[in-house]
C-alpha cells in the first residue's frame, strides 16, 4: 500500500515516467496514483488496525502453548483411560454443564478437551473441561472457540482483528479493510512496476543512496513488491467469511456447486451422500441422546474401522435421532479431514465423508482460510503471517512518511499540494469506458468497496466544487 504522489518539478515525477510505448499507461497512471493516494490515505487506519491485530493473532498461537500450559499438557504415561472414564470425570467437575463433543488427546503430552455447554458460557463457544487422560484428573477450565479450539487469549485477539470486540457492527471495519486491501496492493504493484529502471532487480531493493522522501519510497516499493502477493491473498480469504461479500462469494460458490459438504448424522438417513444436516455438531439444545448407545470408545473404534486415522479427532455427541460424528481436525497440510458418522444403538456407520470427494472449490476456500487463520503449515504459516502483518504496518508508516515529507520538502504544509484533479478526462474513452464497467461490477459485488468508493469520489467532487468557489470568489 502507498500514500505517495509525486511532487511537480520533481527528478522523481521524471524517474516515474513510462517509456513512450506505453501510451495507455500514461493516461491511466495520474488516475490510478490519485486513487491509490487517496485510498491509502483514509483507509490506511483501518488497515493499520487490521495488521497490528493480525500480527498480535499471527503470535497468540504459540503463546497459547506458553500461557495455558497446565491445561494443555500432561506427562505422559504408559496408557489412557477410557475416553468414557475422562468424560465421566469431566461431568463430576462441572455437574451443570452437558458435554456436546470431545476432543481426544492427540499427543502423548496432551489433555483431552472435553466440551460442554454451561451456564454463563456466552453463545458460540464451550466450556472445554481439560482431563489428564491417565488419571483422570482435572487439570483446568477453560472457554474455548471455534474448529481450531481457541482459547480465551488467542479468542480476544481474534475477535480484535475481526470485529474490534464491537460485535456485528464492528464486523464493518474489518471488511472495509479486507475489501480495499487488494486493489491498494495491485495499484501500488502497478504504479511501482511503471518506473524506469537500468535494471530489473532494482524492483526488489531499495535505491541505494538515495535520501529522504526517495528512499522511503524505495523501501516502501521494495517492500510492497515482495508482500504484495500475500496481501492479495489475505484480502480474498477475508473476504470469503465478511458479511455482504462473503454472502456473494458463497452465493457463486453454491451455484458452482463449490459449497462445503457436511456428514449427516441422522440415524433414519441410511448410508447417504454427505448432505446437510442440522444439529449434527454436537451443539443443538444439549439434549443427550434417548435409547441405546454403545459410548464413545466404541464409536471411536467404529470410526477407525472406517477409515479414520488422524490423531486429531473430535467426536460430537448424538441428540435425539441423531449419530456420533467423528471428525479428524487435522488442518496442517497435507490436511485429514474426513469424517464419519456412527449409530449410536449398534456402531454401524451411517454416513461417511472424505476430504478427497470434496468440490474443487471447497477444498481451495478451505485450503485458504486454513492459511489466512494460521493453521495450514503450522508454525511456518504463522510466522508468514506476522511477516506479512509487519511489512502492511512497515508499508503505511512508509507511506505516510512520504505523505508528511511531500509537504515538508516543497514547503507546502501538511501532506504538501493534493494531486490534480481531472485525471479520468485524460484517459481514453475506449479504457474509460471498460474502467467504469468493471469498477461498477466489482462495487456491486465487493459493496463496502463500491460504497466507500462512492463517497470517495462525492467527498473530492465537493471538495473541488469549494475549491473553485474560493478560487472565484477572490478573483
Amino acid at each position: 500500500m502507498a500514500i505517495e504522489a509525486p511532487v511537480e518539478g520533481s527528478t522523481e515525477t521524471e524517474r516515474e515516467a513510462p517509456s513512450g510505448s506505453s501510451s495507455g499507461w500514461s493516461a491511466l497512471r495520474p488516475l490510478a496514483l490519485r486513487i491509490h493516494f487517496y485510498a491509502g490515505l483514509l483507509v490506511g487506519p483501518l488497515l493499520l488496525i487490521a495488521a497490528v491485530s493480525g500480527l498480535l493473532y499471527a503470535l497468540s498461537f504459540q503463546a497459547e502453548k506458553i500461557v495455558y500450559r497446565q491445561e494443555l499438557t500432561v506427562p505422559a504415561g504408559e496408557g489412557a483411560l477410557p475416553l468414557s472414564a475422562q468424560v465421566e470425570a469431566a461431568r463430576e467437575a462441572r455437574p451443570d454443564g452437558t458435554v456436546t463433543a470431545v476432543w481426544p488427546a492427540a499427543e502423548d503430552d496432551a489433555t483431552t478437551r472435553v466440551l460442554m455447554s454451561a451456564p454463563g458460557i456466552e453463545e458460540g463457544k464451550s466450556l472445554a473441561v481439560f482431563v489428564d487422560p491417565y488419571t483422570a484428573g482435572i487439570r483446568g477450565e477453560l472457554t474455548s472457540y471455534g474448529s481450531s479450539g481457541a482459547l480465551p487469549l488467542r479468542t480476544w485477539v481474534d475477535e480484535l482483528h475481526r470485529d474490534l470486540r464491537l460485535g456485528e457492527f464492528g464486523r464493518h471495519y474489518s471488511e472495509l479493510a479486507a475489501s480495499w486491501l487488494w486493489a491498494v496492493a495491485l495499484g501500488g504493484l502497478l504504479l511501482w512496476l511503471g518506473r524506469r529502471r537500468t535494471a530489473k532487480r532494482e524492483l526488489f531493493r531499495p535505491e541505494r543512496g538515495a535520501k529522504g522522501r526517495r528512499k522511503v519510497l524505495g523501501l516502501h516499493g521494495s517492500v510492497g513488491l515482495w508482500a504484495v502477493t500475500g496481501l492479495v491473498l489475505l484480502s480474498a480469504t477475508g473476504l470469503t467469511w465478511s458479511r455482504y461479500a462473503g454472502e456473494n462469494i458463497g452465493a457463486i460458490q453454491d451455484q458452482l456447486g463449490g459449497a462445503t459438504p457436511a456428514v449427516s448424522a441422522a440415524i433414519d438417513a441410511g448410508s447417504g451422500g454427505g448432505g446437510e444436516h442440522e444439529g449434527h455438531h454436537g451443539g443443538g439444545s444439549g439434549s443427550a441422546h434417548q435409547g441405546a448407545d454403545i459410548g464413545l470408545d466404541q464409536a471411536l473404534e467404529s470410526a477407525r474401522g472406517a477409515g479414520i486415522d488422524s490423531g486429531e479427532l473430535a467426536i460430537s455427541l448424538p441428540a435425539e435421532g441423531t449419530g456420533y460424528v467423528i471428525k479428524e481436525r487435522d488442518t496442517v497440510f497435507p490436511v485429514q479431514l474426513d469424517s464419519v458418522a456412527v449409530d449410536p444403538g449398534d456402531g454401524a456407520v451411517i454416513d461417511e465423508l472424505r476430504f478427497a470427494d470434496y468440490p474443487v472449490l471447497a477444498k481451495l476456500t478451505r485450503y485458504g482460510i486454513d492459511a489466512h487463520t494460521g493453521v495450514f503449515l503450522g508454525l511456518p504459516n504463522q510466522l508468514a503471517l506476522a511477516a506479512l502483518a509487519l511489512a502492511l504496518i512497515l508499508l503505511i508508516v512508509w507511506g505516510y512518511r512520504m505523505w508528511w515529507l511531500r509537504g515538508s520538502v516543497r514547503g507546502q504544509g501538511f501532506g504538501g499540494r493534493p494531486i490534480p484533479r481531472g485525471a479520468w478526462r485524460r484517459v481514453p474513452v475506449s479504457a474509460l469506458l471498460p474502467l467504469i464497467a468493471v469498477t461498477a461490477a466489482v462495487g456491486w459485488f465487493i459493496p463496502l468497496l463500491g460504497i466507500s468508493l462512492l463517497a470517495f469520489l462525492a467527498l473530492d467532487l465537493a471538495l473541488g466544487a469549494v475549491a473553485r468557489l474560493r478560487t472565484r470568489t477572490r478573483t
